[in-house]
Parts: C-alpha cells; sequence; structure tokens
C-alpha cells in the first residue's frame, strides 16, 4: 500500500485500512504510559490545588509549580470502571486524565526540558505513573534545540520546552493502521489541554510543528522505531521573548550532523507487552514526514471565509464561561448512550462557538505567531431544538459570529445511520459538531507532515470546545466512526474541497453506573 492509499483509506475507506481478522490480544496490551528503568527520579508535589486562580501569575516557576502544570495537563486523574447491566462482566478499570483518547489508550508521551532553579538543567520524562519526573540527559541545550528548529526560537528567554511525542505500539496494539489517525487527533487534545492550562499559570507558549525530527528524537533518545515526537513546544513567563522569527545568518545544520553533537542514550524502558507486532505503515508515514535539514519550505494559503456572504443567522453575543479551567477539566466526560435530549438555548450554542474558536486563535509556527482564527480546520454541526434556531445543518462563520444554514430539516436520523457502530444514540442529542479541514490535509505544503499537523489542529479545536461544554454542564463524545463521505454530503463540502475530520456530539447527559474515584490527593 503506497502512503497515499494508506491516508484515504484511513478517512474515506476504515474497514481497508485495518486487516479483516486483526485480534487485539488484550492479555498482551501495553500500559498506557511508559516506565524507564534504573534512572534518577524527582518527586512532584502530590498537593495539587483543586481550583487554578489565574488572577496568581506565576513569574518564576518552581519545580512545584511545574508538577501542577504537568498534572493538569497529562497526569492520571480518575479511576472508572462501568457497570454493564445488559451483559454483566467484569471490565479493567480504566485511568483517565483531563484529555480524551481513543480506547483511552493514551499513545502520547511527555517530555520536558527544564531550566528552573533547585532542578538539574536537563531533559526530563513525565512519569504519569508515578507523578514524578525522571531525568534523561543532563545538561543546557539552548543551542541544540535552537538550530533543531531552525533558529527560530530564542530558547534562552524560555524556562522549559515540552515534547509530545507518539508511542506507536500503544494503541497499535487494539486498532491496527487506524490508530495513525488517533494518533494526531490525541496529540492535538493533549497541545489544547497544554495551551489552556499554560494560559492559566500565565506561561507565554509556541507550537512547533517544523523541527528536524531525527535531531530532537536523538536528544530525548528516543527509537523512532517505536516513537517519535510530534510537537515542541517552549514555555516562557517574557512577554517579549521572539517566536518564529530567524535572524541568524547561519544556516543551521542537518539532522544527521547535529546528532553528532550528543552521545546516543541508551535508557531503558518497560511497556508490558510480551509481543510487540510489526507496524511498517507507521514507520514509513513516520519517516516520510521528516525534516532533515533547513531552511524548510513552508508555505500554506492564507484561508479566507467564502460563505459570508450566504444569509446568515447572526448569534447573540455572550460573556463566555467560567475561567476556572480546573473544575471544567475534572467535569468533563465522554456520554454514550446516556445522552439526555433537553431544550438548548443559543446562548449555550452561541458560547459553544465563541469560545472554542476564539481559544484555538493560538500561537504557532504556521502562522509564525497571532492572527485571527486561521480557517484552516472550523465547524460546521447540526443542530435540533435550539430555542430560536430552525432545525438542519449549518456552517460556522467564526468572523462574524453567525451561522450560514445550508439544509433545514431533522437530520438526526441520518446522522445516527451514517454511524459504523452504534456510539450514541443520536436522537437524544441537540448538538453534533463537525471539525472540517481540507481534503488535501496541507500535503501540498507540507508534504506528508501536513496529515499529522491537521489532525493535531483538529485535536486543539475539538478540545477546547470540550472543555466549553463541560463547563456548561455537558458532555461530548469525539467520534471518528463515521461515514465520511455521507457527513460531507449533508454539509455540501465535498464541493469546497473540503472534508469531516471529526465528529462530536454535545448535548446534556445521565450517568451510566459505574464505579469512579478521584486520584487527586
Amino acid at each position: 500500500m503506497n502512503l497515499d492509499e494508506f491516508l484515504y483509506n484511513l478517512h474515506y475507506e476504515t474497514d481497508k485500512a485495518s486487516p479483516s481478522d486483526w485480534i487485539v490480544n488484550w492479555e498482551d496490551s501495553p500500559l498506557p504510559y511508559k516506565l524507564y528503568q534504573g534512572l534518577p527520579v524527582i518527586p512532584l508535589s502530590a498537593d495539587v490545588p483543586l481550583n487554578l486562580d489565574q488572577s496568581k501569575i506565576f513569574s518564576n516557576p518552581s519545580l512545584q509549580e511545574i508538577g501542577y502544570y504537568l498534572w493538569y495537563t497529562f497526569g492520571l486523574t480518575q479511576i472508572s470502571q462501568t457497570l454493564h447491566i445488559a451483559e454483566p462482566r467484569e471490565t479493567p478499570p480504566l485511568f483517565r486524565r483531563f484529555v480524551p483518547s481513543g480506547g483511552a489508550l493514551y499513545p502520547n508521551e511527555l517530555y520536558i526540558y527544564l531550566k528552573i532553579e533547585d532542578l538539574s538543567k536537563g531533559i526530563y520524562h513525565y512519569d504519569v505513573a508515578h507523578h514524578r519526573l525522571v531525568l534523561l540527559r543532563e545538561g543546557n541545550f539552548d543551542s541544540y534545540l535552537s538550530q533543531a528548529l531552525g533558529n527560530r526560537c530564542d530558547f534562552s528567554s524560555s524556562f522549559a520546552t515540552v515534547f509530545i511525542s507518539t508511542f506507536f505500539w500503544k494503541n497499535f496494539f487494539k486498532y491496527h493502521n487506524f490508530s495513525y489517525r488517533l494518533q494526531g487527533l490525541d496529540a492535538g487534545f493533549l497541545i489544547g489541554q497544554l495551551l489552556r492550562v499554560g494560559k492559566q499559570f500565565g506561561f507565554e507558549t509556541g507550537v512547533y510543528y517544523h523541527f528536524l525530527d531525527r535531531a530532537v528524537n536523538h536528544l530525548l533518545g528516543l527509537s523512532e522505531q517505536e516513537e517519535s515526537v510530534y510537537a515542541v513546544i517552549p514555555l516562557s513567563v517574557d512577554s517579549e521573548i521572539k517566536w518564529f522569527s530567524n535572524k541568524n545568518s547561519e544556516v543551521p545544520p542537518s539532522a544527521t550532523r547535529l546528532c553528532k553533537e550528543l552521545e546516543k542514550l541508551e535508557h531503558q524502558h518497560y511497556v508490558r507487552s510480551k509481543e510487540i507486532r510489526e507496524y511498517p505503515m507507521l514507520v514509513k508515514m513516520n519517516e516520510a514526514c521528516m525534516i532533515r535539514s533547513f531552511p524548510y519550505l513552508q508555505q500554506i494559503k492564507k484561508e479566507k471565509d467564502k460563505e459570508s456572504r450566504i444569509p446568515s443567522i447572526l448569534l447573540p453575543r455572550v460573556n463566555g464561561v467560567s475561567n476556572d479551567l480546573a473544575v471544567a477539566s475534572r467535569k468533563r466526560y465522554s456520554p454514550g448512550w446516556d445522552f439526555v435530549l433537553k431544550q438548548v438555548s443559543q446562548n449555550e450554542l452561541s458560547t459553544l462557538l465563541m469560545e472554542a474558536t476564539s481559544a484555538f486563535t493560538y500561537r504557532n509556527d504556521i502562522d509564525e505567531g497571532f492572527t485571527e482564527q486561521p480557517f484552516r480546520v472550523s465547524l460546521y454541526g447540526c443542530f435540533y431544538n435550539v430555542k430560536g434556531i430552525p432545525n438542519g445543518s449549518f456552517y460556522y462563520d467564526s468572523s462574524t459570529h453567525a451561522l450560514i444554514p445550508i439544509q433545514m430539516g431533522d437530520f438526526r436520523n441520518r446522522l445516527q445511520f451514517g454511524l459504523s457502530a452504534e456510539f450514541v444514540n443520536m436522537s437524544q442529542i441537540p448538538f453534533s459538531f463537525n471539525v472540517v479541514g481540507h481534503k488535501d490535509h496541507y500535503q501540498n505544503a507540507f508534504g506528508y507532515r501536513g496529515h499529522r499537523i491537521q489532525q493535531m489542529e483538529a485535536g486543539i479545536l475539538s478540545q477546547h470546545l470540550l472543555l466549553t461544554a463541560s463547563a456548561l454542564n455537558m458532555g461530548g463524545h469525539p467520534l471518528l466512526g463515521f461515514s465520511v463521505n455521507s457527513y460531507d454530503n449533508l454539509y455540501k463540502i465535498s464541493a469546497k474541497e473540503k472534508t469531516s475530520l471529526l465528529h462530536i456530539p454535545i448535548g446534556h447527559f445521565r450517568s451510566n453506573p459505574r464505579l469512579e474515584g478521584s486520584l487527586h490527593n
């Protein structure tokens, strides 16, 4: 299978993405977190505050604040075990985090380069299972990282840099090749949470999608056959830090040359699986995505809203929701058949759309800084029983805060039939959102790397939407198991060279019978 066919199947022919005879060996499943062995560890404070005071800005972050930041971004937060009434059986407990993940498998890992007082400068792994840091490589790597990012970041003004990687086997064991699509989205959900938590802490953040992959992986000691970095995110408390500008006339060395500056790490880690099956297409895609040297041509067509001339429904301007991210994160829940239909208001719909898209305006190396909503990924939706809004499908124009009607009618049955399995009961859902992006997945601008960038941006937008739903006492369930062609036809986007990337039903719910406990100390 060539790479273009592989990506096509991931979106339109998902039954071809994985073999029909694939059997999941649950008895040999990997851990949902990586455990390093025999390395120095630094415990993090378990006394994490239940509320985050936005007025408290950490001008000189300590190890304690770093621990809070990591826990609210990717820590273990809850243990949950669902009771199946119709088919009583014993199910293993799931360890949840504040971000969603397909099958709660969490294929991403989080590393951090720290330069704070009372701690050795160096590269650390966030050990989620024990809420601690594991020292991988000691030293100052400002110059190395600057070159790995094309001399586009002033690392001397940062106190930390976060690396988000994907560990391929952690969800390949269940989803086979379809895991590739999930891995990009999961990374995006994690980036979205990281950006929101960073804002709450008063940190300046910038997302770098373009870097010398091999050099960054070498710095962290990752084997590219099992794991690779997807995004690099420096953190700073300096509002004047220079982002994405290359004023250095010296061309950075190639990844191969840069790797020679540091010795290779040979750390051991525990996966639990006794047999790790091969995943050649994931390795092949990862190899095709790599940047080996700078300057790297990166140009993407600036999008403009082409549908704003159509008569629209202006939404009311609202004051937004509570800024208590900690509460919204704890309440986030992915309902299944426990959605309960209630009439919802224009204000609730307006809040969901406005908060999600305004928060999505983030600093990144595609836009080279802050911009207005970039329109690379956008929100469409089918709405039912919304007071003052006719039932139908719509496009959300964030520039005017208005709904652009596409088709009028009750499309709940059509949405239900478009699902590949009975994940949710669409008859009980007032808000059915679709995250939409370009069919070429940025491939014309960034090659195969564009696909994973698009999936990450879809995940970032979705996480903001889910957190807003949680603040409104609603739940959202991100879904990939749907007929893309059917949904694209519903929104009439195929002719616009756009496609549905993710489906997110949102509404009120009644919790399932389940055992649940917080892992907060």
